[in-house]
């Protein structure tokens, strides 16, 4: 039996770069990987050098496609971590500045004054968001006014704007300057209704429209590889924000399902259907995906501080050796202490948005030591996940008794239980946590005719272990009624 064309998957996340093989049923046949070195020139500013990211790219791709062994790679699907920024020179290519990552929190002043401006309700109804350093927009509004000369040569068309898919896609295509709504959703400056970029917006948050990509479905021909970088000229097909993408791996196809991504951030995702939701509890309107000339909206909260709190406790306190010691560590804290963590690192998301929070560790007695600190750090997970679906809950006056998660942290078993026992709910695993990869593949797929509509797809998928709740509810009430104290205290001290 002859092996099928394969998909490539490219997944450029915010500590590491990957190339995924899979086959169009969604198996791995490869995974090559790159770590992405992070800059932080000050406190609280997050770099990445995009040129760094492209030889990291190009390298996992390569190896990728080598070990497909001389069979063909089909398509080329695109995903990436969002809002993060860059600028490049039309004629060389060549950024103009540092990637400022999507962690960065340099630009709270500059949306101070939006707010001040009287320009949140705007941004509300038109682009689903709050008005956050977060977004893509006040971070193009920064390196205008602080790179020089920068301002004038993008009035003069000479500068592109881009998230990281675009900018990969410029340098893979060798010129398409293209996105698709996913990720265009997430720079504050796109009309969700429209599916366009906003005029009124851009002038209000003065940039050059000549900046913009053009605007694509997520499913759509976004051109081919160079040749000479792989070897053949490879269809890019599919791209979405990494988000958008686990949306799709985990198959929540369909109006009220759910998934969580627990990465350096952990993002929740609530399907709403064929019309966008608006929120009551300062979550984000954002587009799910839109395929085959469709759309689909989802309401999202967004985490910050996920997996990364996890690398803290490794790499700053060196509790552990690596990630995956933090579960043993946490079972034997003594289960009567009440320890908090609020990983407030970069501010809180949502449903706070408070970009002056710091991070707070409270609650610690005589007794306490690095395993009621590991402790602490995975169940900030679950209380801030529990955060996310009470607002989804009480937006939307439905119960959410079920979540799909996925990403590294996912891996867990102690942050699994602790989540579905905070919640609570069924938290469903599924048999790969790779789901924000396989999410660009299946796209990629789908768009040349390999992969199965997305009903077939929803009916493949499959759990790997289900996390019920075991908690008592009395205790369970009664610690997160402890976390809304620490993160009050968190709240009452932001600057």
């Amino acid at each position: 039996m002859s092996t099928p064309d394969y998909l490539l998957a490219i997944d450029q996340g915010t500590t590491s770069t990957r190339a995924i093989l899979f086959d169009p049923a969604g198996a791995i046949h490869h995974t090559a990987r790159v770590a992405l070195r992070q800059i932080h020139p000050q406190p609280g500013w997050v770099e990445h050098d995009p040129e760094e990211i492209w030889r990291a790219v190009v390298a996992t791709c390569q190896e990728a496609i080598a070990a497909a062994r001389g069979h063909p790679i089909a398509a080329i699907g695109i995903t990436n971590q969002r809002e993060t920024t860059v600028l490049w020179d039309r004629t060389t290519g060549r950024p103009v500045h540092n990637a400022i990552v999507w962690q960065d929190r340099r630009t709270a002043p500059l949306c101070q004054s939006w707010r001040e401006a009287g320009l949140s309700e705007r941004v509300a109804s038109r682009t689903g968001l709050v008005i956050d350093p977060y977004f893509s927009a006040s971070k193009i509004r920064w390196l205008l006014d602080n790179v020089t000369g920068l301002r004038e040569r993008a009035k003069a068309g000479e500068i592109a704007f881009g998230t990281i898919d675009s900018f990969l896609l410029w340098r893979l295509t060798g010129g398409s300057h293209t996105t698709d709504v996913t990720n265009a959703s997430r720079t504050m400056l796109f009309d969700l209704h429209r599916l366009a970029w906003d005029d009124e917006l851009l002038r209000e948050f003065g940039m050059p429209r000549a900046l913009l990509p053009e605007v694509r479905d997520t499913d759509a021909n976004f051109g081919a590889a160079l040749p000479e970088l792989f070897g053949d000229a490879i269809p890019i097909t599919g791209m979405a924000g990494d988000q958008h993408a686990a949306l799709i791996g985990q198959a929540c196809f369909s109006p009220g399902m759910v998934k969580s991504t627990y990465g350096t951030g952990a993002f929740a995702l609530l399907h709403t259907g064929s019309t966008p939701a608006v929120s009551r509890n300062r979550l984000l309107t954002t587009l799910a995906y839109r395929l085959g000339g469709e759309t689909a909206y989802a309401l999202e909260g967004s985490i910050f501080i996920a997996g990364a709190a996890v690398q803290w406790l490794r790499d700053r306190l060196r509790a552990v050796n690596a990630a995956a010691e933090t579960g043993a560590l946490a079972d034997a804290a003594d289960p009567r202490q009440r320890v908090y963590f609020v990983p407030a690192f970069a501010g809180l998301g949502a449903p706070y948005w408070e970009a002056g929070a710091r991070g707070a560790l409270t609650g610690l007695t005589a007794e306490c030591g690095l395993p009621e600190i590991a402790r602490a750090t995975l169940e900030s997970v679950g209380f801030q996940t529990r955060d996310l679906v009470e607002a989804m809950e009480a937006d939307c006056g439905l119960a959410i008794d079920r979540l799909r998660v996925d990403g590294g942290l996912a891996a867990s078993d102690w942050a699994m239980q602790f989540l579905a026992d905070i919640l609570p709910g069924q938290v469903e695993r599924p048999h790969s946590l790779e789901t924000t990869a396989w999410g660009a593949a299946y796209v990629a797929g789908l768009s040349r005719g390999l992969c199965p509509p997305p009903r077939e797809m929803t009916a493949g998928w499959s759990v790997e272990r289900r996390f019920a709740p075991a908690m008592d509810a009395a205790e369970r009430e009664e610690r997160y009624s402890g976390w809304r104290r620490a993160i009050a205290g968190v709240l009452a001290t932001a600057s």
